[in-house]
């Protein structure tokens, strides 16, 4: 087998996570672990987009709102929707209380149930409702939000990938990525970007710097907490948890830069 080129994590971060023209390459063990560990990599890609979007619409004389929905649409448009695919199924399987292998046949399920519609109904409205307050404030809060929370959310992925989480089927994502990342690995990544997002924010202040870094290490604790969740339920991670995941880690990252 070829060696891992250091163009194959970008391409599997950025032909997996997002609907940008990029074609992944290589779909083995070795390149999904790349893959994953340049998945924040992807994410600020995202976040840079929306909050270019979000700070244009502000220059032409758009309202907070508007900017605040264009920025939580535009991360859903550039991965197809696939991130709150995967949380409205998760919610449906979860919600379901039924054994792992009903609730994975329950999630494969092309419909949306009550609870995926519920989840998705409150996840969008909370990212709204904080990106709107953030631009109120002024653009450049709503854009580094923005960013961060889009970063934040990848990283989640990246320490779902890590060893010791099993897939809970034997095809899909979850199954091409789960237990690829080395455990020090993924934490020295989180490190990476936790330290990041604090220096972005120092020009604002010590107290703004602390709470962009807290930001992101309270997003990855609550989707750590639905990962274990959904681990006992399901037996492992699967795609559509990834979405879960993610949605879940960006919607804690920008509620936590809302308060105070």
């Amino acid at each position: 087998m070829p060696r891992t080129s250091p163009a194959d994590g970008p391409r599997f971060a950025f032909g997996t996570l997002t609907a940008l023209p990029v074609t992944v390459t290589r779909w083995d063990r070795d390149a999904a672990r790349a893959g994953m560990l340049c998945a924040p990599l992807a994410g600020l890609t995202v976040g840079l987009f929306a909050a270019a979007l979000g700070g244009a619409l502000i220059a032409l004389g758009a309202g907070p709102l508007l900017a605040a929905v264009a920025t939580a649409a535009t991360p859903a448009a550039l991965t197809r929707g696939l991130h709150l695919d995967g949380l409205a199924d998760t919610a449906d399987g979860l919600g379901s209380a039924k054994p792992a292998e009903d609730a994975l046949r329950i999630m494969k399920q092309s419909d949306v149930g009550p609870f995926g519609v519920i989840t998705l109904l409150f996840v969008l409205l909370a990212q709204v409702a904080v990106l709107f307050q953030l631009y109120d404030a002024s653009w450049t809060r709503g854009a580094l939000a923005a960013v961060v929370s889009a970063a934040a959310a990848r990283l989640a992925l990246t320490l779902a990938a890590r060893t010791g989480v099993p897939a809970a089927r034997p095809e899909g994502l979850g199954a091409a990525v789960a237990g690829t990342v080395p455990r020090k690995a993924a934490l020295l990544t989180a490190a990476a970007v936790t330290a990041a997002a604090a220096a972005a924010a120092v020009p604002w202040g010590t107290y703004e710097a602390v709470q962009y870094a807290a930001a992101v290490v309270l997003a990855v604790c609550a989707a750590e907490l639905l990962l274990r969740h959904c681990v006992r339920r399901f037996g492992g991670i699967t795609g559509d948890v990834f979405g879960a995941l993610a949605e879940t880690a960006a919607t804690t990252a920008l509620v936590v830069l809302a308060l105070g």
